[in-house]
């Protein structure tokens, strides 16, 4: 129930954000101020400041006592979006080009190497573990716990672990091919 709640929650402030970067670029100096009374999410309301109100503040209020950024909020919603993406094999390899893509600058022959790599380990399935070694998630990070350093929610999160993963070819072998080279060899990396 809560869960439920956060999704709608979340879909509510991105599309509130959406609505105010449209009028962002119609008005740059003109922020959206809105408010979400503790009631449920059918009371959320938004306002549009007129020209005699140019310093409104761009807020998302949940309560007298907290206030969140509406780009805080889109944040969270797109990293949902993408964990929930991230929790099939197809879904896992389309964020783990993406990162690769973004953060490394490793296009779609560096991203073979990869894909080859975390198929024969996990075949990109973020519970995977490897009973005799401990090995864990898409990676298969031994031990385990090396995750930690990109999130404590590393046991349940694909996105923590392509990202912790990524890193980890990064620091030791530079990119995804010198690793898979590496596993031809010696069957890990």
């Amino acid at each position: 129930m809560l869960r439920q709640r956060l999704v709608v929650a979340s879909v509510a402030f991105a599309t509130l954000f959406i609505s105010s970067v449209e009028v962002a670029y119609a008005q740059p100096t003109l922020p959206i101020e809105v408010e979400l009374a503790p009631a449920p999410v059918a009371d959320l309301r938004a306002a549009i400041p007129g020209e005699t109100e140019p310093t409104w503040p761009t807020l998302l209020e949940m309560n007298e006592r907290s206030t969140v950024m509406a780009w805080d909020m889109l944040m969270v919603s797109l990293m949902m979006k993408k964990v929930e993406q991230a929790r099939t094999g197809k879904g896992a390899r389309k964020v783990g080009a993406e990162i690769a893509k973004e953060k490394y600058g490793w296009g779609k022959y560096q991203f073979s190497c990869l894909d080859t790599l975390w198929t024969k380990e996990s075949n990109w399935n973020y519970r995977a573990r490897n009973k005799r070694t401990g090995a864990h998630g898409i990676p298969q990070a031994l031990p385990a716990t090396k995750m930690e350093i990109m999130g404590t929610d590393w046991r349940t999160n694909p996105v923590t672990q392509i990202t912790w993963g990524l890193h980890y070819i990064d620091v030791r072998y530079e990119t995804p091919c010198k690793a898979l080279a590496k596993f031809k060899r010696s069957r890990y990396y």
